[in-house]
């Protein structure tokens, strides 16, 4: 996913309520508290998860370790600091995409699996991700992930394809996300492409190109699509799987989220040890903390959270949960996860959507 793109997923989907909870009991998979106790520094954005109140509390009570945080604002950021305070850190949330980068710079250090007993339930297509590892060994526990794919007004038949966007029923009728990154990544996979990667440009510009009579809106944020959509300014759209659940569960709108047969656009953040971490095995702990079914059903229905990589943290959620509906297993297995981009490669992704939405103003 794209920088802009993840940042605004990943931060509006903790909006969802906000409130101050003491977890119950019962963390079952957590070590004693003489086993790893002390302080432990994460590395994250502010407000994703790790530094949930009640989450920090509960787990220091088990453990006996206590959780303070850094932040950072942008992932670029990120690395920065990664770079240049060897030693500061003991986890750090980050992208698959930059969790590559963050490998060949060696700024962090394989995970010993052994001390996240909740590994054993993540899924394997996301464990096994080449964005996690490095000559067959894993840098990063598999956090949370999220797709972008097919949003359809309720009581229209479900698109099987990307191909919808430029389907003539709906001329007029489709909105698309102003993101260069995001809709070169539809059109490469409509077209048969590695969507990090297209070998064809040229059939990608065209593709895109071709939606045009459909397209009414580029929309920019979650906002802006949820107004424009109840206004009925459009039926059909590319979406975040996180949105639509925000969009179903608190605006109430007849919003369906399709995955077509292509895949969905995935990403996925992982919880990585930088170099030098002073409490190693505090830190692995807490991350076996956060992929924990018994924390992420309390963050994810009282708080608001992405899906979680734990297939038993997601089967612990409602049956009726809308994010467990939507954010099914066999979809990891078809998605495409946004790898890291070259900068030549983003400015002509930047380059080739500049026109194609001159072309759309024409």
């Amino acid at each position: 996913m794209s920088n802009t793109t993840s940042n605004i997923t990943r931060r509006n989907t903790l909006q969802l309520i906000s409130a101050s909870l003491i977890a119950s009991a019962g963390y079952s998979l957590l070590p004693r508290k003489a086993a790893a106790a002390g302080t432990i520094t994460v590395l994250n954005w502010k407000g994703y998860g790790t530094d949930e109140v009640w989450s920090t509390k509960a787990f220091q009570e088990a453990t006996g370790i206590e959780v303070v945080h850094d932040y950072y604002s942008s992932e670029p950021e990120m690395l920065t600091k990664l770079r240049t305070n060897p030693g500061a850190y003991d986890l750090v949330v980050l992208n698959a995409a930059r969790c590559a980068q963050a490998m060949a710079e060696d700024l962090i250090v394989p995970i010993d699996y052994s001390k996240v007993p909740n590994i054993a339930s993540v899924a394997e297509d996301l464990r096994s991700n080449k964005n996690f590892n490095k000559d067959g060994v894993g840098y990063a526990v598999p956090w949370v992930w999220g797709m972008t794919a097919l949003a359809m007004r309720e009581g229209l038949p479900k698109a099987d394809s990307y191909a919808v966007l430029g389907d003539a029923a709906y001329k007029g009728r489709v909105a698309v996300q102003d993101a260069a990154v995001g809709m070169i990544s539809v059109a490469a996979l409509l077209t048969g492409q590695d969507m990090n990667n297209p070998k064809d440009l040229d059939l990608v510009k065209e593709t895109l190109k071709g939606f045009k009579p459909n397209v009414k809106l580029l929309w920019s944020s979650e906002d802006q699509w949820s107004k424009s959509f109840a206004a009925k300014e459009f039926d059909v759209a590319t979406y975040w799987s996180g949105s639509s659940v925000r969009s179903r569960h608190v605006s109430k709108l007849p919003v369906d989220f399709v995955v077509p047969k292509e895949g969905a656009i995935g990403w996925v953040d992982g919880l990585g040890v930088p170099v030098g971490a002073p409490n190693m095995e505090g830190a692995l702990a807490f991350a076996n903390w956060m992929i924990d079914p018994k924390f992420y059903v309390e963050w994810a229905t009282k708080i608001g959270a992405p899906a979680s990589s734990n297939a038993a943290a997601m089967e612990a959620l409602p049956a009726d949960d809308l994010s467990r509906q939507i954010h099914k297993p066999e979809y990891i297995a078809t998605m495409s996860i946004m790898s890291a981009l070259p900068d030549e490669r983003r400015e002509a992704f930047n380059n080739l959507w500049q026109e194609v939405k001159a072309f759309y103003a024409e």
